[in-house]
């Protein structure tokens, strides 16, 4: 199986799509969720600096903004307890 590479502009990845993809790994992609409601409210808030580290910290192990993580973590407990 072949490896996507990466590109250094759309017209490279254009040029890239005009291909057979079926020989491709698509194993190293991981799952994107993409943000479609508009956010019209903002939360200002203080957090120790030692859960604000850690919260950044696995954000980034997710490949994520932490701010989105944040996010997530609230829909999801927001979402289980409905």
């Amino acid at each position: 199986m072949k490896r996507v590479p990466e590109f250094k502009t759309d017209a490279e990845a254009e040029a890239f799509l005009e291909q057979d993809l079926s020989r491709l790994d698509f194993k190293q992609f991981k799952p994107m969720r993409f943000e479609i409601e508009p956010k019209a409210a903002a939360l200002n808030m203080r957090l120790p600096v030692a859960l604000l580290d850690a919260l950044k910290a696995k954000a980034k192990a997710s490949g994520i903004p932490y701010t989105r993580y944040v996010r997530m973590l609230l829909e999801s407990d927001v979402a289980r307890t409905r």
